[in-house]
């Protein structure tokens, strides 16, 4: 399979969801390799460098694309399979910004605190142990983490003509942060206008389930990613296939709703997968589900809910599209 490469000027970054001409049109089958910068359009590069000073918060979460799928109407389902996550620089940036994170003020959740101090944390990629340095600013702790490349954000353009700004997760997928967004996965969006018009970016070297200070390891990011869709069968939110799991997402706020959507979207999944009354399948996902937390520092709160396949191997989802997907990638010998 032939690759297209695409890396965007700066001038070319789109910074919402809808509202933004496409990019280029591709069809389906068609492996991009695309770059994308940090979620903070490179501008914290040192531990000096504060969030207060060097970003502005109008061009945060920059996206690449969008892209104009051939044939994709609303009501289709694009499939998008992440082939492979790579770090397309030597360091990563992570910050505390001043009234932003799950764990200060805010401008939602407002007291008399005084926001928490302007920090900026820059963590050293070694690409042959594949680790991410953390190295602390109030001592001499230095810790090596695992490298685990995500995206944060992979979505389509909103349905009813909206627009939407990246750092949104909804429907339409957008700033969910999950850690499940990573190589190897397929995620399912429906598709709400002409041509699907789906970007991604925000890159993460790694991050909590939460992303509980409000940023990740934040660095550019090259995607090789495989388009394919599938006519018809749109899910209500974004669905994520692995080797291991059907996952549902929820995003809104509070928490408990996010849990609630992605809960009931798992449960009415399951049921078509394994042909179950919504009762039977309600109870059995009670048992068997897992709730990991994306992000409660969005705009809306992301909450992923998953199944494990070992529990359920009779059942297959859009056809085997995601085995299907995972055949491909391995032919490209990226996997």
């Amino acid at each position: 399979m032939d690759v297209i490469e695409y890396v965007p000027a700066r001038e070319q970054y789109a910074y919402t969801f809808g509202g933004v001409a496409p990019v280029m049109r591709v069809k389906p089958g068609a492996v991009l390799r695309l770059w994308s910068d940090d979620a903070f359009g490179g501008a914290l590069r040192s531990v000096e460098d504060l969030s207060s000073t060097k970003v502005d918060l109008r061009f945060v979460n920059p996206q690449t694309g969008p892209f104009y799928v051939e044939g994709a109407e609303p009501g289709d389902t694009l499939a998008l399979h992440l082939v492979a996550l790579e770090p397309a620089r030597d360091w990563g940036a992570s910050a505390a910004i001043p009234f932003f994170g799950g764990m200060t003020s805010t401008d939602r959740v407002v007291t008399l605190q005084d926001p928490l101090p302007d920090t900026t944390w820059i963590y050293e990629l070694d690409r042959e142990r594949k680790t991410v340095a953390f190295a602390a600013r109030h001592s001499d702790h230095r810790i090596e983490l695992p490298l685990e490349p995500m995206l944060g954000t992979v979505g389509v353009a909103p349905a009813g003509g909206e627009v939407r700004s990246s750092l949104v997760p909804d429907r339409f997928g957008g700033n969910m942060d999950t850690p499940e967004m990573r190589a190897g996965s397929t995620v399912f969006l429906g598709v709400n206008v002409e041509g699907a018009m789906f970007s991604v970016g925000d890159g993460h070297y790694r991050q909590g389930e939460g992303e509980a200070c409000g940023t990740a390891v934040e660095g550019a990011m090259t995607t090789t990613l495989i388009v394919e869709l599938i006519k018809g069968g749109a899910p209500g939110w974004p669905r994520i296939e692995d080797d291991s799991h059907w996952m549902t997402i929820g995003s809104s706020r509070p928490m408990e709703d996010s849990w609630r959507i992605g809960n009931a979207e798992l449960v009415h999944w399951v049921g078509q997968l394994c042909g179950l009354h919504p009762m039977d399948a309600y109870q059995l996902c009670s048992q068997i589900a897992q709730a990991p937390i994306a992000n409660v520092v969005d705009a809306n709160y992301s909450v992923v809910v998953k199944a494990p396949k070992k529990l359920l191997p009779a059942a297959d989802a859009f056809d085997g599209m995601h085995a299907e997907l995972r055949a491909r990638a391995r032919s490209l010998g990226t996997l």
